[in-house]
């Protein structure tokens, strides 16, 4: 890939709202002149968001754990399906450029039992490598270094080599950034560490807002998302993702659906998990976020459960994510393409 090759933008509208840096941000996107209505910048009327399914029924052969060769091959081809590319190196540099410093949010508020496979990022990590990211420039972050260790990372910060880091120990802004309904501190590894995110939910129910995944994994990235659960997490999940910076940070969103969760979430609850066994991938948060949630949907109703909408949390933010305010993808299935591999 050339220096000046673009790389793949995010289907997400990149201009906001914070009361300090709206002008400065609000450059990247397109605004009508006279009205307030915006259009995703990426995303013209007659494309779609596409969301790469992989699964492997045999990912785990015989055993609890993946097998990491068959995970491999279920990357790479979710990727190459992903960026139209004939090799996972190619579209791995559609990500990331050699220099710029990459950051693999993790979700590891499950522990051991549901949090993001420790085996799946030691692969990105290597398809990192291999298009040319050094180990020093690749960072995994989470809220808290326990949360880490409880999900199986070694917390760690060598200078020559890959960083696994809790905002404990990077820290929060000083200042407040601002949307909407949402004031926080966001996380430093987020703002001053990386240049690049990479977001790595896992597919689970969640007990308040109803599902947690790539929109809500951002919640990772503030020092106050206790604040942010009233309402189904509506509007607040959309409005943290509404945030310059994770806006203009976060370019690619690989579900963990290893094992899914369809009950009694976001702490692991095994008797309401099943091996899914596969991938969400998607440049789209919201379009991710919806598929998945029709995926938990079916799963609930194969187990003879009430949709969530009947429990009073369906994930209502979804929709707030993709309305004319936010437009930060789309939750029509008529504008969503989904490719199975």
């Amino acid at each position: 890939m050339s220096k000046t090759e673009p790389l793949e933008p995010p289907v997400r509208a990149v201009h906001g709202r914070d009361r300090r840096t709206f002008l400065k941000n609000c450059v990247g996107g397109v605004v009508l002149a006279g009205g307030s209505r915006r259009l995703l910048p990426f995303l013209s009327l007659q494309e779609k968001s596409k969301v790469v399914i992989a699964r492997d029924a045999q990912l785990r052969g015989s055993g609890t754990s993946p097998d990491s060769s068959r995970l491999e091959k279920m990357l790479d081809r979710s990727m190459q399906a992903l960026y139209g590319r004939d090799s996972a190196t190619e579209a791995w540099k559609k990500v990331a450029r050699p220099g710029e410093v990459v950051g693999l949010k993790v979700n590891c508020l499950a522990g051991r039992g549901n949090s993001t496979s420790v085996v799946l990022t030691e692969i990105i990590c290597e398809r990192l490598q291999q298009a040319g990211i050094a180990p020093k420039d690749i960072v995994i972050w989470d809220r808290l270094n326990s949360d880490l260790e409880s999900g199986g990372f070694k917390v760690g910060s060598r200078p020559d080599r890959v960083r696994c880091i809790g905002n404990d120990t990077a820290g929060y802004e000083e200042d407040l950034s601002i949307y909407g309904s949402v004031g926080s501190r966001l996380a430093k590894a987020l703002t001053q560490v990386c240049d690049v995110v990479i977001n790595l939910p896992v597919l689970k129910d969640h007990g308040i807002v109803g599902v947690t995944m790539a929109l809500k994994n951002m919640f990772g990235a503030i020092h106050n998302p206790n604040k942010y659960h009233p309402n189904a997490g509506n509007p607040y999940v959309a409005d943290v993702n509404m945030l310059p910076v994770v806006r203009q940070k976060v370019r690619l969103h690989i579900g963990d659906a290893i094992t899914a969760q369809y009950e009694g979430g976001p702490s692991f609850m095994p008797q309401w998990t099943w091996a899914y066994n596969g991938l969400l991938v998607a440049q789209d948060p919201v379009a991710l976020d919806y598929t998945g949630w029709q995926i938990i949907e079916k799963k609930r109703s194969e187990k003879g459960m009430k949709p969530l909408e009947a429990m009073g949390r369906a994930p209502v933010y979804i929709a707030t994510a993709a309305d004319g305010q936010h437009q930060l993808g789309t939750n029509d299935p008529g504008r969503t393409e989904k490719v199975e591999v």
